[in-house]
């Protein structure tokens, strides 16, 4: 593999605009992913490698969110958090030993659920839609996780969307508040993913902390940009961003 220079100020770029997208919206590893693959790194390593900066960009993000004044009043998000990171074991082994192929035609048309929910959902007056936080939907929730956990073990690129879309429905949360609910869950499952990555010898560090460094940045950003803009350019954001990244998954991989 041939290391150049310029390939580590690129990563600091990309992973600026990665971060912004991943918590405004989601799917930003559809890019860093190809592009570590562009630069030398098989398909393993670029995968593990990308969740280095998913990481960073989480931890900047849920610092970002408490600067504008986001708390968390229940605990709630910590069972979501804990749920997806048991699921997030099973989808990490998977990752070293499954082609992603046919997995990601099956998020091409989740994604298109989700532009259909979000185009729908923009039409009634969700301000009057009160959050179902009931010990039903709580289960819900939890059941639901522990799925998508398996799925961002296996591969993160898209698992924002899936987060988003989960708690729109069954909590019926603001969008804003999905997306501050989003880090923490990220954080949970993609640390567990990661720890088995590492322990595997599959992550690369020196790109994964250039793409670490952009990535900071742009969640940080990302995050109180949304808290200011509110639901209605998140919701822009994400419609825009699925039908993108479901025609890249369905056609071209």
């Amino acid at each position: 593999m041939n290391i150049e220079l310029w390939h580590f100020f690129a990563l600091v770029l990309i992973g600026i605009a990665v971060g912004f997208i991943n918590v405004v919206s989601g799917g930003g590893s559809l890019i860093t992913m190809p592009i570590l693959i562009f630069f030398g790194l098989d398909s393993t390593v670029a995968n593990a490698t990308s969740r280095l900066g998913n990481i960073s960009q989480n931890i900047f993000a849920l610092a970002g969110f408490k600067s504008k004044g986001i708390k968390y009043s229940t605990n709630y998000v910590y069972y979501l958090g804990i749920s997806s990171a048991i699921g997030a074991v099973i989808g990490a082994y998977m990752a070293l030993e499954i082609s992603d192929k046919a997995f990601n035609k099956i998020l091409a048309f989740v994604m298109l659920i989700v532009v259909i929910y979000t185009i729908f959902s923009s039409r009634i007056n969700v301000e009057n839609v009160l959050e179902k936080l009931t010990y039903k939907h709580k289960i819900y929730g939890v059941i639901t996780f522990f799925f998508i956990g398996i799925y961002g073990g296996f591969i993160q690129a898209g698992t924002g969307l899936l987060i988003m879309a989960a708690l729109s429905i069954i909590n019926k949360f603001s969008l804003v508040k999905v997306n501050s609910y989003k880090v923490i869950i990220v954080l949970f499952y993609l640390s567990i993913a990661f720890v088995i990555f590492v322990f595997k010898g599959q992550v690369n560090w020196l790109y994964g902390a250039s793409l670490a460094t952009g990535t900071a940045i742009g969640g940080w950003l990302s995050s109180r940009w949304s808290v200011n803009k509110g639901d209605v350019w998140i919701k822009r954001f994400m419609i825009v961003s699925v039908c993108a990244l479901a025609i890249k998954l369905w056609f071209f991989t």
